[in-house]
Formats: structure tokens, sequence, C-alpha cells
């Protein structure tokens, strides 16, 4: 009788730890606007779900009453960007404007500000350092933008770093990395920066999804300098376009597309900064590429994107996952 108690308790702890490991979609009051080549933030308890190839709505979620509503729109089209938090507000750049294959990289930072529902014109982006759909990430009153295109999906890839200081409001550029990558999503963690998936976007050479990138290159911010891990650590699914967020020490990337397959891919996979080794989560509900992710309370949000690989379907749907 014991053991058969031991054995429906254990049963019973691999089931709940398996749900509470398993991606729920949300079914909030309202909706958001379907949008892909988007971006989340989150300040307080509100997420924002913003950018998209076409000028929408900033859309705001209230996770405590589990509604969403439309703020300002953008005074321009901003896409294929990851967004910043700073000082309660959400930061834009190293974004794309414009209709594919040729789209353009914006020259200034944008910035919007919730509380006030408005947008404002940042200061201008060194013209010799334009790129979109490259990483972007804060640390320390610095914010770090990392590889992308200089000309579209057409052509132009860099591995460039540069970084911008919130307190003085200069410009410095920094060692260039291993491997150029765009469609590629960065953290950082004590004073190291991360570069895993992406990929060397080139509708010149009908290279458009295909040539992916494996590895991890890793910045350290106080030696100027770049390290690729060995191959050992390379990204198991290779993809570009993933939603990439930091918890404690571990790198979570989720969704993506890539030649592999024509939906956008819903796995999951954690990347331990300690060990270097990785480790596969549950897969996403429904495969998505071309959006962001933020953590709040120990949970992560993730919304919009696109279905399949390429621009569309358009998807309006967010899906949550609890962390240990």
């Amino acid at each position: 009788m014991k053991l058969r108690f031991f054995f429906i308790s254990t049963l019973f702890i691999l089931i709940l730890r398996s749900y509470s490991q398993s991606w729920v979609t949300v079914n909030p009051i309202g909706s958001c606007t379907a949008r892909g080549e988007s971006a989340l933030a989150n300040i307080g308890n509100i997420i924002y779900l913003l950018g998209s190839r076409g000028i929408r709505p900033v859309d705001a979620y209230d996770t405590k009453n589990n509604t969403w509503h439309a703020m300002e729109k953008p005074p321009i089209e901003l896409h294929h960007f990851q967004a910043i938090t700073y000082k309660n507000e959400i930061w834009v750049l190293n974004a794309f404007t414009g209709g594919y294959p040729h789209e353009k990289p914006v020259d200034h930072i944008y910035i919007f500000n919730p509380k006030s529902d408005q947008w404002r014109l940042g200061d201008s982006i060194p013209n010799d350092r334009l790129r979109g759909s490259g990483g972007a990430t804060l640390y320390k009153d610095k914010i770090y933008i990392f590889g992308g295109e200089t000309d579209g999906h057409w052509d132009g890839n860099v591995a460039w770093l540069d970084a911008y200081d919130l307190r003085t409001k200069k410009w410095t550029v920094l060692a260039d990395a291993p491997h150029a990558r765009d469609h590629v999503s960065v953290v950082i963690k004590d004073d190291k920066l991360y570069a895993a998936g992406g990929r060397r976007t080139n509708t010149k050479t009908n290279n458009v999804i295909n040539i992916k990138e494996a590895s991890v290159d890793v910045y350290d911010i106080k030696s100027n300098t770049w390290i690729t891990l060995p191959p050992s650590s390379n990204i198991p699914t290779q993809r570009a376009g993933a939603a990439t967020v930091l918890y404690n020490n571990q790198i979570i990337l989720m969704g993506g597309e890539s030649d592999a397959q024509v939906p956008a891919h819903s796995e999951t996979e954690s990347f331990d900064i300690k060990t270097f080794k990785w480790t596969k989560l549950s897969n996403m509900n429904q495969g998505r590429h071309g959006t962001g992710a933020v953590i709040f309370k120990n949970k992560i949000y993730i919304a919009g994107g696109a279905g399949n690989r390429g621009g569309g379907p358009e998807l309006g749907s967010m899906e949550t996952f609890v962390l240990k």
C-alpha cells in the first residue's frame, strides 16, 4: 500500500511539474493588434507590444486585469528592433522602416512615454553605424546595440557593437564580433554580452533565411574583447528572429524562423552561462518569430509575431511560461 502511494504521489508531482513548466495561452479581455516584426517591453505590471510593418498603435496589456487597450501610434513605421526600457519609458533604436527588401535603418532614437501616451524624437544615430534588425540591451545606463544589416534584407550584414551612454548622450564604437548576424536579440549578465541565434540575411544572393549562425559569441565589457564558445555550446535549434530573455543565469530563446520548416519555430531552449550547456524546455503552443518577450513576476510573456517563416500570418495571441 505504501509503495502504491509512493508511485501515485510521484506521478502527481511529475504531472504538476510538467504543467507548471508548459506554455499557457492567455485569453484576455479585449485584443491587441495582430503584428509581426514587433517587440515587447514592460513597465510595472503593464506589458507593451509595439512596432510592426505598417504604423500600428502601441498595445498595453494589464497583467492584473487581463485586459488589452490601444495607445498612441508611433510617428513613423518602426520594425525589426529589440525594445529597451529605461526610466519608465520605452526606447527604440537599431530599427528598420519601410518595405521589403530595402528597408531603411532608422537614423534617430524614438522614445515612447506610456504615462503621457506620447512619442518623442531622441538623439540621432551616427550615419556610419546605421543598421536595423540587430539586438539591443540596457546595462548600467548604457544601451548596447549589436549586429544587424545596413540595407534591409538585401545586403550589408555587420558584426558591429556600439554603446550609447544615456548620461552623456555619447556613442562609442566597440570591438566587432567574431560573427556578423541579424534578426538577433542579445542580453548582458555580469559584464558580458551574449549573442546566440540569428543569421546573415542576403536577398541579393538569394540567401534570405538559410545562412544561420550556430555559435554563441560572448563580449567582455571590461576588456572590449570577444570570444566564441566551443562547438559543444552551439544552439541546438538554429534559427533567427527568436525572442530572448535573461533569467538568473539562464538565457532563454523561444520561437524563430529558418529554412528547416515553413511554420515558425515553437522551440524554447535555455542556455546556462555557468556551464555553457543548453536545455530544452516546453515548446510554445504557437510557433512565432519576429517579436519580443519579457519576464514579469517569474513568468515569461510573449505576444505577436508571425506564424510562418516570412511575414505572416501576423499573430495577436499571447502565451506565458512559469519559471522555476
